[in-house]
């Protein structure tokens, strides 16, 4: 019953799809109102029958039904529930149908807060929306339909990836990356919708601002997220390897943070028009692309490529949208011309002009070094590996100059600078510059592009504060109020600027961690007896004894680890390895991390005899690496102050404020 219901919810909510985008279409070209609400009231239903459909599989994933296909590939009896749930997008069937869920929440959400105000322009939205959904709910029919019959029914099943189950972030990671990757078809449903209904100014843009921004945020946490799995699952004491999966989520962050900067330019100057709604196109296909990439097989061999049909799905839909997309940037370019021009370039267009471009390049790089690989062994037939000694090099520059530019924006007015204003600026981020150039040399760095992350992180950071320090002073003046409530006025009168100044600080924070985990790591390797002891990075560390044990879905070998303090024990570690017997049995690591606001120490065990009589353990301390987090952590938060909406009554407040307190970016 399940399956049937399961199945019957997925193949009425492709027939609705397609259904509302003829109606919103033909809606418009007719002018029949009731087509085009019959089409918003498709993806209204479009969204509770994904609900019903993913609330199925849970509900056949936590009693173990083996009789549909997809349980049967990824539960099993002895995983707990909680690793039950998460299975649901823990293979590419099950992952397919969260994303269907998430897109008609999405659509069915920005049909609904735009469902009286846009016209033709909502109504093209809508269709587009349905038609990428479309192709997902096709996928679920068809090709990935997670809802077949298994028979003869098996008594259990392999359970997901070891990996996949090893850590609680495998129940946040995922959903993050959705939420960030479906996110970005509401843009691109909009941007189509404009170029579709010929309504191009600025209401696009003003619309789905917010719809962008909650998306980049979720992006923006996934990564760090998966940054942070990476690193408490591997056991390789990184957080970051340019691994294919990795890119794929990093590429679409790239094009959107660009959007993000170059929209204000043509909110404020009537520029850069086209540029932006490529950037958004650019955006939605790379989204894609990365779910192709990480769901088709082909990172695994490139001859999957042509011997799956979910890869040759992808391409045809990747190939449809890119040349529909290009066919309707042509059709309005005339009209798409921008008024407006650049007067200096000491202005902060200028600045994010320069923004787009790195981030472009950025992207380019990425999507070269991910795709050349595959590409070679289609075209060639030989084997090739592009791995971070490629990336680092052709990336740290790019890098170094984009966090630089994060302290030059706020400095520069729109338009023309005042150069005697501007150098009056420039003092404190200066220093800030020299200060922590100087203190990075002191402490021992000595690489070029180690010393540039410090500088510029310190640049960046008192320009960035620098602003918020100016801001409150000219509210306290004018509005009279103390410190700490003039500062929290800021995100009331200017959430958009203020936001955006928060997330900037987070990125140099992340930054700051990168580069010191970086080029303070210490570590060591060696194998130890019980009793024997061993001093790494300021920590002494004793060997206690080796310990094996069952859990329910899985055999478990700790090494057990005093942290001393002369004679005095100040903490325990656990390094372990994992046997999951249903997947094989091959060990996984699970590493033991101590996090601390000055370092983390990373054990991991690598090895034992079966006497227990010794380990082989590697131990790592990564100085500021827990910073890296707490950055994300801010990024995220900036975003969330974005997207809130300024006060109603802002202009009257602040009409007589300096444009240092009230300047909308």
């Amino acid at each position: 019953m399940i399956r049937i219901l399961g199945y019957g919810a997925v193949v009425a909510a492709l027939t609705l799809a397609v259904y509302g985008l003829v109606a919103a279409a033909w809606g418009v070209r007719a002018r029949q109102a009731a087509l085009i609400r019959s089409a918003r009231a498709a993806a209204y239903l479009n969204a509770a029958l994904l609900v019903a459909a993913n609330v199925l599989m849970v509900y056949a994933l936590l009693p173990h039904d083996f009789s549909i296909s997809y349980v049967a590939q990824v539960g099993s009896r002895a995983t707990p529930a909680w690793v039950s749930i998460v299975s649901l997008w823990s293979s590419l069937e099950g992952s397919i149908l969260f994303w269907g869920m998430v897109l008609a929440l999405y659509t069915a959400g920005a049909m609904y807060f735009t469902r009286s105000s846009l016209g033709a322009l909502g109504a093209y939205a809508n269709a587009v929306m349905l038609g990428v959904g479309a192709f997902f709910y096709l996928l679920l029919a068809g090709p990935a339909n997670p809802f077949r019959t298994v028979f003869p029914v098996p008594a259990d099943g392999p359970g997901p990836n070891p990996l996949l189950q090893n850590h609680y972030l495998m129940a946040v990671h995922p959903p993050l990356l959705y939420l960030g990757y479906v996110g970005m078809t509401v843009p691109f449903g909009f941007a189509m919708g404009a170029l579709l209904s010929g309504r191009l100014d600025d209401t696009w843009l003003r619309v789905t601002r917010r719809w962008t921004l909650t998306a980049w945020m979720f992006l923006s946490l996934a990564i760090m997220a998966g940054m942070w799995w990476s690193y408490e699952v591997l056991g390789w004491g990184g957080y970051w390897a340019w691994d294919p999966v990795e890119n794929a989520s990093f590429m679409p962050w790239l094009t959107a943070t660009a959007f993000l900067h170059s929209v204000m330019v043509q909110e404020r100057r009537a520029m850069l028009r086209v540029w932006n709604l490529s950037l958004i196109v650019s955006t939605f296909l790379l989204t894609v692309l990365g779910t192709f990439l990480t769901r088709s097989g082909v990172l695994s061999s490139v001859h999957a490529f042509g011997e799956g049909p979910i890869g040759l799905y992808f391409l045809v839909f990747i190939a449809v949208v890119l040349v529909f997309s290009l066919a309707m940037l042509a059709g309005r370019s005339t009209e798409l011309k921008s008024t407006g021009s650049m007067d200096s370039m000491l202005s902060r267009e200028s600045v994010f002009l320069l923004n787009n471009l790195l981030l472009t390049a950025f992207t380019f790089t990425v999507l070269l070094g991910t795709l050349y690989p595959l590409l070679a062994e289609a075209l060639r037939g030989v084997k090739v590996s592009v791995g971070a000694p490629f990336f680092n090099k052709m990336t740290l520059p790019i890098c170094a100059a984009l966090l630089f530019l994060v302290g030059m924006g706020p400095m520069l007015p729109w338009r023309v600078a005042d150069r005697q204003q501007l150098k009056r600026t420039f003092v404190a981020p200066a220093t800030g510059l020299l200060l922590t150039l100087a203190g990075a040399l002191v402490a021992g760095v000595r690489s070029p592009y180690g010393l540039l992350a410090f500088a510029f992180a310190g640049f960046a950071l008192v320009s960035n504060l620098q602003e918020f320090a100016q801001a409150t002073a000219a509210r306290r003046r004018h509005a009279g109020l103390p410190v700490l409530p003039a500062l929290l006025s800021l995100f009331r009168v200017n959430p958009r600027r203020f936001g955006g100044y928060t997330a900037h600080i987070g990125i140099i924070i992340a930054a700051i961690g990168i580069a010191a985990s970086s080029e303070f790591r210490t570590e060591r390797e060696a194998t130890m007896k019980p009793g024997d002891t061993l001093e790494v990075g300021g920590y002494k560390l004793r060997f206690d004894d080796l310990q094996g044990y069952d859990e329910p879905h899985r055999f478990v070998v700790a090494a057990n680890f005093s942290i001393l303090s002369g004679a005095r024990t100040t903490g325990k570690m656990n390094p372990r390895l994992n046997y999951y017997t249903a997947r094989g049995g091959e060990p996984v690591t699970t590493p033991s991390v101590r996090s601390r606001a000055t370092n983390d120490l990373y054990m991991t065990l690598l090895a034992f005899e079966q006497d227990g009589s010794t380990a082989t353990v590697s131990v790592i301390v990564e100085p500021l690496v827990s910073w890296i987090w707490v950055g994300g952590m801010i990024v995220a938060l900036g975003a969330i102050l974005a997207i809130r909406p300024a006060r109603a009554r802002r202009v009257a407040e602040t009409a007589a404020a300096p444009a240092a307190a009230v300047e909308v970016a």
